[in-house]
């Protein structure tokens, strides 16, 4: 599967997603997109793409040479030093690129979609999958609503929110033949603690990248003793197996602020509201 990874680096996930996505034989990771892209930002992934021997992915940027901090501490933690980078061009660039060298391209997508807010397309997305968007009450049936959602039917999220325009446009306006959506009411209730890491244990030996991840993971259960909620790793693993998550085809609505979704049919856009843990975990550690 043909994969462009769009990512920031406020959370560790979308650090960790990425090893995921180069370290799994069923991707070939083709392209990543980083927002806003700030030179350190683009270091650190190309950091990450040269330490598991990709170094030949294209990174793109929505804002090259963007000044403010957006990486936090733990990341030079877990990775070392890494020098500042330069983008191999704009994100929209960079998509648009890799989408005309591989019409069948997957985009998964962790981070609010500034990269995607100038880009033309000639021909259909195959496949766009978003860690983003909510299902309330009148979407999801009580046996799958985590406690923290109940009674909700809209609630902020961020990456749809860092970018709302850009979502919209995503969502209503470009020709996506499917949109999968691994919403905020899903994803919080999946969360990589002791019992996950040492199921990654013996796996690790698998790829550079998952001995990226137990390093990484392993820093941060020392610090974190309750786990690290698994967003975009989610998401990822959806891409390779939706059938982790249990989809409703819906409409998204913004309103204000906060986001929601209705059921509606032909829409091509479904949303999560429930997923099964332990075809997630199979997938991530290729048990």
């Amino acid at each position: 599967m043909n994969v462009l990874f769009d990512m920031e680096t406020g959370d560790p996930d979308d650090a960790v997603t990425l090893c995921f996505l180069i370290a799994h034989p069923l991707v070939s990771l083709r392209a990543v997109t980083v927002t806003p892209g700030t030179n350190e930002q683009v270091g650190l992934v190309h950091h990450i793409l040269q330490t598991t021997n990709h170094a030949e992915i294209p990174v793109g940027s929505y804002r090259p040479k963007y000044e403010k901090n957006c990486l936090s501490a733990f990341h030079r933690r877990w990775l070392g030093n890494f020098d500042d980078q330069l983008p191999d061009a704009e994100g929209h660039q960079v998509i648009k690129e890799t989408l005309e060298a591989y019409p069948d391209l997957v985009i998964i997508t962790g981070a609010p979609l500034k990269n995607f807010g100038a880009l033309e397309v000639n021909q259909p997305i195959e496949k766009w999958i978003a860690q983003g968007g909510f299902a309330g009450d009148n979407v999801v049936p009580p046996m799958h609503r985590l406690p923290k959602f109940n009674g909700m039917q809209f609630c902020p999220t961020y990456n749809f929110n860092g970018a709302p325009n850009e979502a919209l446009k995503m969502l209503n306006e470009v020709a996506i033949n499917d949109r999968f959506l691994v919403s905020k009411n899903v994803c919080h209730g999946v969360v990589y603690n002791e019992e996950f890491h040492e199921l990654l244990t013996p796996q690790r030996h698998l790829h550079l990248g998952y001995e990226l991840i137990y390093k990484g993971m392993k820093l941060y259960l020392s610090k974190k003793k309750a786990g690290k909620k698994f967003h975009d790793p989610l998401a990822a693993c959806v891409a390779i197996d939706p059938d982790i998550c249990i989809f409703k085809e819906v409409k998204l609505i913004k309103k204000g602020g906060k986001w929601g979704s209705e059921p509606q049919e032909g829409t091509n856009t479904y949303i999560s509201i429930g997923v099964d843990q332990d075809k997630f975990r199979k997938v991530f550690l290729q048990l």
